[in-house]
């Protein structure tokens, strides 16, 4: 089905706290931001986005807003963008405050809002109530767990996002598998053969192809917590958010400490976070080589370790040459502290 040609974006819009110092910034209102969705750059991946869902033959569209977070609400068939991905100085606050910014990158990004609109086609169409997604996925009434041990080596969840967060809730576990399934030119078949993840998938595809053409069930296009209408400032954001994350960031401080150091002490020393970014490529391989580690299980170490390591304002301790192989080391080391730690609860 050949898309239908796209509208060009608006330009890029001048907004006065562009040029604000962090300090400033912070203490805006969101609702004081004006920022909009067809005035930044996002547009572009929200309409990549439907002509994904136009070339699955699937006619239904989310509506998509700014708010603080990703998220898709329960019972609404939209999803809500966070305001730091619609302007570059927004993106720059996000990574000062928490180290990275969540799908900054347009590969990301775009893996995000495949998963979001898994939960906006559920709430749109009302899959979570079907007897037959009880079936393979489970109760969506479950409640979410507080903390949940994730299992590195499950072959019953399909890998998307960081975090093996298809392992979360079942609802979560079906907007993962959507993800997967509307990716362009998927192999999900391949991928996934001879693991039992591959019935959800087959699953999904039978699916999507029965309510293709049909209309939603829940039309309503209801949006919360719109950027427009929130008093709270950008700093009390960020203190929320602080409080609320970076448990495991810390758990590895101190192995990080016996090779890196902080930029005090070291002021002309290479980024801690610059130099894994670099070498990634050869750590991967090394690793993957070496210890047979999934390349999924690395994505996790090395963003983990990135993150805090900017967030510490870390350098090398000694030359790059030197580094490497410590920094190799440390990776593999926190590799194998999640396997371990999650043991008990291995799919073998």
């Amino acid at each position: 089905m050949p898309s239908k040609p796209r509208r060009p974006a608006k330009t890029q819009r001048d907004y006065r706290w562009a040029d604000y110092d962090d300090e400033d910034l912070l203490g805006l209102r969101f609702s004081s931001l004006g920022l909009t969705l067809r005035g930044s750059g996002l547009w572009d991946d929200v309409e990549h986005l439907y002509d994904e869902l136009e070339r699955r033959g699937l006619r239904f569209r989310p509506h998509v807003w700014l708010s603080t977070e990703w998220f898709s609400p329960d019972r609404i068939p939209g999803l809500a963008i966070p305001f730091y991905l619609a302007h570059p100085r927004l993106r720059q606050l996000e990574r000062r405050m928490l180290g990275e910014v969540e799908g900054g990158a347009r590969k990301w990004r775009r893996r995000i809002l495949r998963h979001e609109c898994g939960h906006a086609i559920d709430n749109a169409y009302r899959i979570r109530r079907r007897a037959d997604f009880r079936r393979v996925f489970g109760r969506a009434s479950a409640p979410y767990p507080d903390d949940y041990s994730p299992r590195p080596t499950s072959d019953r969840h399909v890998l998307h996002l960081g975090h093996w967060y298809a392992q979360s809730h079942p609802t979560e576990d079906f907007a993962e598998t959507f993800a997967v399934w509307l990716q362009p030119k998927a192999r999900w078949r391949r991928d996934y053969a001879g693991w039992p993840a591959l019935r959800k998938l087959e699953y999904v595809d039978a699916l999507m192809d029965e309510i293709a053409s049909e209309k939603p069930k829940v039309t309503k296009r209801t949006v919360i917590e719109p950027l427009r209408e929130l008093s709270q400032t950008l700093g009390e954001h960020y203190e929320q958010k602080l409080e609320r994350y970076g448990g495991e960031d810390r758990r590895y401080d101190r192995w990080m400490a016996r090779v890196f150091v902080p930029r005090a002490k070291r002021p002309r020393g290479t980024a801690a976070s610059r130099f894994v970014r670099e070498i990634e490529p050869q750590l991967r391989r090394l690793l993957e080589r070496r210890a047979r580690l999934h390349p999924y299980y690395l994505d996790h170490a090395i963003t983990l370790v990135r993150r805090r390591a900017r967030k510490l304002d870390l350098v090398l301790r000694s030359s790059r040459r030197e580094a490497k192989r410590p920094v190799v080391r440390l990776h593999e080391r926190i590799v194998l502290d999640i396997l371990k730690r999650n043991r008990e609860n291995y799919a073998l």
